[in-house]
């Protein structure tokens, strides 16, 4: 039996299996504290990867890590969501706590062996997995193995910057498309009231001034309409807002929401037409929370975004499916993983 561990920025599981894509025969599942850093983290899956190993008979481990991972030694090289990782070496750890073998491999890329040997891209290759939830990843899977590269960061869809203008390594697809950034870009866009849509619906410039006032006055009431709408749904608590409370007002036809989540899902388009361009997959499998918007919010536009942004010989090359394995991807992937090591 396998431990397959999975570290994220807000999300902490364990889950013993077999590496075949057969439900786990033990699984556990924790809300990330970030406040308590690594340390928390890494006490957490001390006490509940014993229980388990008490509990099975383990052969080795598998670690799926929210962030840039050394591959040859399973040292991670950074978190971009917890504080206290930096040059950790995460195999040497789960080595001497656990006493078996283990392998660390980046998120993603786990993910991506996951549902290129399990999920939705079995039977193809290559196969590119886009991760969208707290902050956006990606991994390819060829011949059936993780592309790692030489370097300890690979297939970084999340951290590609849109433009020249985007100077700055803040300036990336995972601040625009990532669950996090949807969520924050309609906080600062209630906080710092403006008429985002005024030119909406205009077609031709308007025949007169009382016309344009007129359109004005019923885009400020649209606006006001749908930042009630949103406060509303988080209990006016505008920290608890997130990603799906915004998804779920774009489906309901709160234009604010709509406007946010189509401007995050058309970046998010940009970042796999790049990648389409650079390594020709022949499936995308996107995953993580975002994604579970669905068809018409997230997966339609998507598709329309990565098409339009294409190398044009490469257009219709590629299929774009929902993951397969779930909240379970990480998991999966990181049994594999292990399995194979």
């Amino acid at each position: 039996m396998i431990l397959a561990i999975e570290i994220g920025g807000t999300k902490l599981q364990l889950a013993v299996g077999v590496g075949d894509g057969t439900a786990f025969v033990a699984q556990e599942r924790f809300v990330v504290d970030q406040s308590a850093g690594a340390t928390g983290i890494l006490e957490t899956i001390a006490a509940a990867g014993k229980r388990l190993a008490r509990e099975h008979q383990l052969s080795q481990t598998g670690i799926g890590f929210g962030g840039p991972v050394n591959s040859d030694d399973g040292t991670v090289v950074k978190s971009h969501h917890v504080s206290g990782w930096d040059g950790f070496p995460l195999a040497e750890w789960a080595r001497r706590e656990f006493d078996l073998p283990a392998i660390v491999e980046n998120d993603a890329h786990v993910a991506a062996l996951g549902e290129a040997r399990l999920g939705a891209g079995r039977g193809c290759d290559p196969v590119l997995y886009v991760t969208v939830g707290s902050g956006v990843g990606g991994g390819l899977v060829h011949a059936g193995e993780i592309f790692c590269g030489h370097a300890p960061a690979v297939c970084e869809l999340g951290h590609l910057r849109p433009g020249f203008a985007a100077d700055s390594a803040e300036q990336t697809v995972e601040s625009i498309a990532s669950g996090w950034s949807i969520a924050e870009a309609v906080r600062s866009r209630l906080t710092s009231p403006e008429i985002y849509r005024l030119t909406a619906g205009f077609g031709k410039a308007p025949s007169s001034p009382e016309v344009v006032r007129q359109r004005l006055i019923e885009a400020e009431e649209a606006d006001e309409a749908d930042a009630a709408d949103l406060l509303d749904r988080c209990d006016a608590d505008l920290t608890k807002l997130n990603a799906c409370d915004v998804a779920l007002a774009a489906e309901a036809g709160n234009r604010l929401a709509a406007d946010v989540f189509d401007r995050a899902v058309t970046a998010l388009g940009w970042s796999i037409a790049q990648a389409v361009t650079l390594c020709a997959p022949r499936v995308v499998v996107v995953g993580g929370g975002v994604s579970l918007a669905g068809e018409d919010l997230f997966f339609r536009p998507l598709r329309k975004a990565a098409q339009r942004y294409v190398f044009p010989p490469l257009a219709n090359s590629f299929e774009i499916r929902p993951a397969a394995l779930g909240e379970d991807v990480v998991l999966h992937g990181a049994a594999v993983l292990a399995r194979g090591a």
